[in-house]
């Protein structure tokens, strides 16, 4: 069978059990198979292509048929334009939390920073903002052993492992050192929604990177808190929060302190991360 053919009835089942990206799906599991990039595909569609690949791509159509997400089953996520190694451990980097990073950036250019990233999951955030601020170092940390192992990983084959440490740590519990800039993409759905949530979250992404208590804020409050101990004078807190959260975590850091200073809006003009300094440092 050949390239076209096979991506045509792979994009129809998973159109069939309503799998939206019906067709991207099918195209990125198995150029990923094949060690080849979504063009080739294109290009070469009169290609033929081995029984072995054709087992090992219904066995991917499979998982994507049962909500599995992509990301998972090729055990990677572009983000920052970098593929990242994710598994189920750690939440599926998203373009929103690009977001968080793009200002940053813009900041904090040319300066060399300490950065600390709290629940670092996959460390997509802290390593693509090392892998920008070229003078930088950062910690990154989470209560999950086995993200910190994926954290790890990618600082190692994006070679940044040189400027990036990560450890398995309780942030009520963590008092190491002084940072310039805490970032957080915390769990923020509140307990009663994770259920209202797609399969393809609810089945398989980390529920306690997910569940952000009663009413979806208790991660902020410990990071918020926190901060006061962690920042240097001027430092910056930036925290990516979920849908129609603006104002219950703006009045929380107005509670601890902090002052706004910046907000990142997405598409919809939702805001999705504030920017915030100690009152009276900045």
């Amino acid at each position: 069978m050949n390239l076209e053919n096979i991506i045509k009835k792979a994009s129809k089942t998973l159109k069939d059990y309503n799998i939206p990206s019906y067709e991207l799906d099918a195209e990125v599991l198995l150029s990923d198979l094949m060690g080849v990039k979504k063009e080739f595909l294109i290009l070469n569609n009169k290609t033929d292509i081995s029984a072995e690949i054709i087992k090992k791509y219904k066995i991917a159509i499979k998982r994507r048929i049962n909500r599995e997400p992509v990301a998972y089953i090729t055990g990677k996520k572009e983000f920052w334009s970098t593929e990242f190694f994710v598994n189920k451990s750690t939440l599926v980097p998203r373009p929103e939390t690009e977001l968080l990073i793009y200002k940053l950036v813009e900041f904090y250019k040319f300066k060399k920073i300490n950065i600390l990233d709290v629940g670092t999951g996959s460390g997509c955030i802290l390593l693509s903002l090392l892998k920008e601020l070229n003078k930088s170092y950062g910690t990154g940390i989470d209560i999950s052993k086995k993200a910190v192992q994926i954290a790890k990983k990618n600082a190692k084959n994006l070679k940044l492992n040189n400027r990036s440490k990560f450890k398995v740590f309780d942030l009520e519990k963590f008092n190491n050192g002084k940072y310039d800039l805490i970032v957080s993409n915390p769990p923020y759905i509140p307990t009663k929604d994770i259920n209202k949530l797609s399969r393809d979250i609810t089945n398989y992404e980390p529920k306690n990177a997910l569940d952000g208590g009663l009413d979806g804020l208790d991660s902020f409050k410990k990071v918020i808190y926190m901060s006061n101990y962690l920042l240097k004078l001027n430092g910056l807190l930036s925290l990516e929060i979920g849908f129609n959260q603006y104002l219950q975590v703006s009045r929380l850091l107005k509670l601890y302190k902090f002052r706004e200073t910046h907000k990142e809006y997405d598409y919809k003009r939702n805001v999705r991360c504030i920017i915030s300094t100690k009152e009276g440092f900045f």
